[in-house]
């Protein structure tokens, strides 16, 4: 099923992960919208960047955690889930 493109399992999960928060975070804004806040940053920021600064520095997160060898990556996830929630609730 993935072989058109080489892909893996784990790379599918992860592409299919995004597009299940895209379509939630839409279907969020449509039914429940809301007015942008300003958080510590002191920036206005809606769902949607929220979570576009979510990703972002997961990946950072990610990258740096692989280059500097910090331990196993499941680790990386814990501090990115942790990250997250940070970025929900302050920014």
């Amino acid at each position: 099923m993935l072989d058109w493109m080489a892909w893996t399992w784990p790379t599918a999960t992860f592409f299919l992960i995004i597009a299940g928060l895209l379509a939630t975070f839409t279907f969020l804004a449509i039914r429940f919208p809301e007015v942008p806040r300003k958080g510590v940053l002191r920036i206005e920021t809606t769902r949607g960047d929220r979570l576009y600064i979510t990703l972002l520095g997961s990946a950072f997160i990610n990258l740096a955690w692989l280059g500097l060898g910090l331990g196993p990556q499941p680790y990386a996830l814990l501090v990115c889930l942790v990250y997250g929630a940070a970025v929900f609730r302050w920014v």
